[in-house]
């Protein structure tokens, strides 16, 4: 990998994307084998004037929890995990994986059960990050099992991943902040928004309640790459069926084929072509997981394909994704869950996105030519 790109990433992720100042406590997570970015991440801070802090775990860890741990040890919450959420003032994770598919023969209910044991220390977290306590980002280090998932070989991931956040042009920033002017045209325009609808030939028909809430402008600040507008919809408003195009990862497992039918905000259907028995697992760990968190616009026209990678998928300019469970505090969602599973649907064959009633955006498109373009 190019080592030069790795401290442009490494600058562009600690400058701009969460602006460390002096004196700020920071802390960098990742598998070990992100450890070359992890240490472009330390210099970097460190030339800010912050404090870093590394958490490099053996991926095979949480397998090894998963298999041999007790129900008590599967529950436990570790007050250290609790204490750095509440002490941070930076979070950057860089998310890296060896095999994909490592926790494919994980029993789900085990899973279910580790998600909610950190439910504490997740609330606490969108908490801090929702009253600017807490600045953090999360982005991918690119590696020879996210590119065989991708189809790709390294090399050509390596230039998606980069070409995806806009490393490859002169100032990364200003072209950031240039993306975040569009995007601000359609957060101020779905602001005043009651209903949105969803609808493509794939058998999607959604329609989700969103007055009141907060519409975020994701130009690169929480996710590296971004690009989406998302809000908080109303928890017992979401109506409809959507059926999702890409398969629907969590928690190392892929699930394909998602049918999910809502109503009065809650899912009543749920039906999957692989995984069904994880998806209605996740779906009944608490309350609120079978309550939509998010609802959300993919915004940028660099990323054009789907890669079993979440991070990247939901950000396809033409797409919208929900998330189950948790919501963003700041989006003036209020549902609560251990669960947030992002899901996407393509609208680029023939979908359609209506606003009160009007189409703001067809086979992927938005009419409005000052918004997001390909």
């Amino acid at each position: 990998m190019s080592y030069p790109r790795l401290d442009k990433l490494a600058e562009v992720l600690v400058r701009y994307s969460t602006g460390v100042r002096r004196g700020e406590l920071v802390s960098l997570h990742g598998p070990i084998l992100a450890e070359p970015l992890i240490t472009a991440l330390y210099r970097q801070v460190l030339r800010a004037g912050g404090h870093p802090a590394v958490y490099l775990a053996p991926e095979a860890c949480a397998r090894i929890l998963l298999q041999e741990g007790s129900p008590d040890q599967l529950s436990f919450l570790n007050p250290l995990d609790v204490r750095e959420v509440e002490a941070v003032d930076v979070a950057i994770h860089v998310l890296a994986s060896e095999n994909t598919r490592a926790l494919t023969n994980i029993d789900p209910s085990k899973q279910a059960l580790r998600s909610k044991a950190r439910r504490p220390a997740m609330d606490i977290f969108l908490r801090r990050s929702a009253e600017h306590q807490l600045r953090w980002v999360a982005t991918p280090f690119p590696c020879q099992a996210a590119a065989q998932e991708a189809e790709m070989a390294l090399d050509e991931y390596e230039n998606f991943v980069f070409g995806a956040g806009m490393l490859d042009r002169p100032d990364p920033a200003v072209a950031w902040r240039t993306l975040s002017q569009r995007q601000a045209g359609v957060v101020s325009f779905l602001q005043g928004i009651r209903k949105l609808r969803f609808i493509s030939p794939n058998g999607t028909d959604l329609s989700v309640g969103t007055a009141g809430r907060t519409w975020i402008n994701c130009d690169g600040h929480e996710n590296f790459p971004d690009g989406e507008v998302f809000t908080g919809p109303i928890e017992d408003a979401t109506e409809g069926t959507v059926c999702f195009d890409f398969p629907a990862v969590h928690g190392g497992r892929e699930v394909q084929g998602v049918r999910l039918t809502f109503r009065a905000g809650r899912v009543v259907d749920a039906s999957a072509a692989k995984g069904e028995e994880f998806l209605l697992r996740m779906l009944d760990q608490d309350a609120g997981a079978r309550v939509l968190g998010e609802v959300a616009i993919g915004c940028n026209y660099a990323i054009t394909r789907h890669t079993r990678n979440t991070l990247f998928d939901e950000k396809i300019g033409g797409t919208f994704h929900v998330a189950l469970g948790s919501s963003y505090p700041e989006s003036g969602g209020k549902n609560q869950s251990g669960l947030h599973w992002d899901m996407v649907c393509d609208l680029r064959p023939g979908g359609r996105i209506e606003a009160d009633g009007r189409v703001i955006s067809e086979h992927g498109r938005f009419l409005n030519r000052d918004w997001p373009q390909p």
